[in-house]
């Protein structure tokens, strides 16, 4: 869970930046995104697959 506390003389335009920053770097907006519908398995298991071959095929 992304944390920052308030320092001194801060104004609330830096704070909410540097809370921005701390979730994009824990990767929580991501994460939120992954989550937002359910995917099955089976579609799971083809994007993964379709992936592969896409990486195989570019090296």
């Amino acid at each position: 869970m992304a944390e920052v506390k308030r320092r001194p003389n801060e104004s609330v335009d830096e704070l909410v930046k540097r809370f921005k920053k701390q979730v994009q770097k824990e990767g929580i907006m991501k994460e939120i995104k992954r989550r937002e519908y359910f995917v099955s398995p089976s579609v799971l298991r083809r994007k993964k697959a379709a992936a592969r071959r896409k990486k195989a095929s570019t090296e």
